[in-house]
């Protein structure tokens, strides 16, 4: 298996190496909106002094960490595979040994997002000079416990991607499917406004949801912002919804490929 993910790596990243303008568009559009954000709401806390007491340099650290978490955290699952069963171009890969979605789509997700953060840390380090933000309370526990937490958010959200993703055995419509998915994540994740600016009653929907562990919940450990008994009920949080994640992804995939059909399949 160990092998079949490292040909498939090689062949990910070099195809990744061939849409280097498609990269780009990508990786301006992922971060147009945080950016807007980070201006947006600096300005606001710069001419009031505060907002709900979150400084201008709260904001600028807010969004800065938020920036690298949406990297590692996002996918584009329903980019690169929701077309393969529309189109029928799946068929070819359902007869290999192998779960399309768990090997080839994941690793083709792995291989964009190395490829945009070597992009992104440039762009990154220019935002850095420009708002200067004093990351004073960061420390390297709360990084230590960032990265598995992370990963973890990353699993969910491409589990929950993919689940999206498999409906298109049964629809076409499956890309506004997950744009309403992607304005909750907006919503519910902290990536529009910090989940504490939120009225309490999104802040306690959102306790329930997933969406907060993909970005809310990261920057949060990053920073420094969480007592010892958050961080647990977050982790905790995680493991159910990535149990969840696995369980609902599995139920999609197995009744969807069964209505699969396919010109020569």
């Amino acid at each position: 298996m160990l092998k079949i993910f490292q040909r498939l790596w090689q062949v990910n990243w070099a195809e990744q190496w061939q849409y280097r303008a498609n990269l780009i568009m990508y990786l301006l559009y992922w971060l147009v909106s945080p950016i807007i954000y980070l201006s947006v709401w600096t300005s606001i806390a710069a001419s009031k002094g505060s907002v709900n007491g979150l400084t201008v340099n709260d904001f600028t650290t807010y969004y800065m960490t938020l920036l690298i978490v949406d990297q590692i955290t996002s996918n584009i699952v329903i980019h690169t595979f929701a077309y393969k069963v529309q189109d029928g171009s799946l068929s070819g890969e359902l007869v290999r040994p192998i779960h399309p979605m768990l090997t080839n789509a994941l690793v083709n997700n792995i291989a964009f997002k190395v490829l945009t953060i070597m992009g992104f840390i440039p762009v990154w380090t220019i935002l850095y000079f420009l708002f200067k933000p004093d990351f004073s309370s960061v420390t390297w526990t709360g990084i230590l416990l960032a990265i598995p937490a992370m990963i973890m958010g990353f699993l969910v959200g491409f589990l929950l991607s993919a689940a999206i993703t498999a409906l298109a055995f049964w629809t076409t419509r499956v890309y506004s499917i997950h744009e309403f998915y992607y304005a909750l994540m907006l919503l519910f994740s902290g990536q529009f406004v910090p989940l504490i600016l939120m009225p309490k009653l999104i802040q306690d929907i959102a306790q329930f949801l997933p969406f907060q562990l993909l970005i809310y919940y990261p920057v949060q450990l990053i920073l420094g912002n969480l007592s010892s008994a958050q961080i647990v009920q977050g982790y905790v949080a995680g493991l159910i919804w990535l149990a969840i994640s696995i369980v609902l992804f599995n139920w999609v995939w197995r009744n969807g490929v069964k209505q699969y059909s396919a010109v020569g399949a």
